[in-house]
């Protein structure tokens, strides 16, 4: 026996931090719920109306987890923490969409060494925010303080997602065919993968993350927290509008792998991806990533979605309408390739050049990157 009772509070986890930090999430979750939402903040579990699907003639239900990586070193370094919750909501959300799945609902899990209210809630603020602009309701969490297996400033979180399409039209590598175009959808900037990389780089240099970088406009950190962009809502739109949806035949988020391995995953085999580099100029903090750190172009592209974020594998004959759509939506979107029969993607000439295919244990088709971004002032050489 000890000579002082032993409480739960202090062995360091404070249940009333908890409970002030869900009152001041509260409001910004409840802006997520629509009419299909049943009960509120508390439940055990989150509850969604699926009455909807009841049309659907065979409906395919689509789910996908993620975090963030990394990053969230940074957003502690800068203690801005609710476009956190924004990236955690692109990484997972648009990992569905690739399918043609319209999000129904997601559910998220922070882990943290000690409950700081103001600061999950700013997580979850932001979370909510990015699950409004998916059009998904944001139906349940989990805040767990581990004392002693974490410091009292570390936090990591994580998401989960379920989302419905109807089997006929999902989409996948089946659809693909030789003559198809590839359109590549501009990235906000690094999005949430690569940081160890990002990281290694500035600790190198010593670089302070309140330094102002004219390339960007803005501090270095400020850049670096830009929260990655969510693409449900304008690929879905692209794929229910009259004037596009009958030629999108594939979708690729590009995250950790980068473009190559992520585009790769959704040909089938027989086919090959040929993407140009002078099609797209990736934003500044690409190249100076690259030059602080000189960073090999291919070591790079293997790592960050240099600029872009989503690739939607269309037929030539619906390229144009696709970008309009995506354009009207407000996303800048442009031809940077084509799909051809793999036999006829050439054979790759210069250091900058390979052909990537087996990415994540897919055995479909190879990508080819050619040519090089306009402007390029990144390290050169492979």
């Amino acid at each position: 026996m000890t000579d002082q009772p032993i409480t739960y509070a202090g062995a360091g986890v404070d249940t009333a931090a908890g409970d002030r930090a869900v009152a001041l999430m509260k409001e910004a979750v409840a802006a997520t719920h629509g009419p299909e939402v049943l009960g509120g903040i508390g439940a055990f579990a989150g509850m969604v109306d699926i009455s909807a699907i009841k049309h659907y003639e065979r409906p395919l239900l689509a789910s996908s987890t993620d975090g963030v990586g990394t990053k969230i070193a940074i957003a502690r370094e800068m203690d801005v923490h609710d476009t956190i919750g924004r990236d955690l909501v692109g990484m997972v959300v648009d990992d569905i969409v690739v399918v043609g799945a319209k999000p129904l609902a997601m559910t998220d899990y922070i882990a943290c060494g000690k409950v700081v209210p103001e600061r999950i809630a700013d997580i979850v603020r932001g979370i909510a925010e990015g699950c409004q602009e998916a059009q998904c309701a944001l139906v349940g969490g989990e805040t767990a303080e581990h004392p002693g297996l974490m410091a009292p400033e570390d936090y990591d979180v994580a998401g989960a997602a379920v989302g419905v399409v109807e089997a006929s039209r999902m989409l996948g590598p089946e659809r693909v065919r030789a003559g198809d175009v590839v359109i590549g959808m501009e990235s906000s900037g690094l999005h949430s993968n690569g940081y160890s990389l990002v990281r290694a780089v500035l600790a190198a240099r010593q670089s302070d993350l309140g330094q102002h970088i004219d390339d960007f406009g803005r501090t270095l950190g400020e850049e670096l927290l830009e929260p990655t962009r969510i693409y449900a809502a304008h690929v879905l739109r692209m794929i229910e509008d009259p004037r596009s949806r009958a030629g999108v035949h594939a979708l690729s988020h590009i995250t950790g792998g980068g473009l190559a391995a992520n585009l790769a995953r959704v040909l089938p085999a027989g086919t090959g991806a040929r993407v140009d580099r002078s099609a797209w100029e990736p934003a500044p903090v690409f190249g100076r990533i690259a030059d602080w750190g000189s960073v090999p172009q291919l070591d790079l592209e293997g790592t960050l979605n240099m600029g872009i974020g989503m690739i939607a594998v269309v037929a030539q004959g619906t390229a144009h309408a696709a970008i309009e759509v995506l354009t009207e939506s407000g996303l800048a979107a442009r031809v940077i390739g084509e799909i051809v029969d793999e036999a006829s993607l050439p054979a790759p000439s210069g250091p900058l050049e390979r052909i990537v295919s087996g990415a994540k244990g897919v055995d479909g088709g190879g990508v080819l990157l050619t040519g090089q971004h306009p402007g390029w002032q990144g390290t050169r050489e492979a």
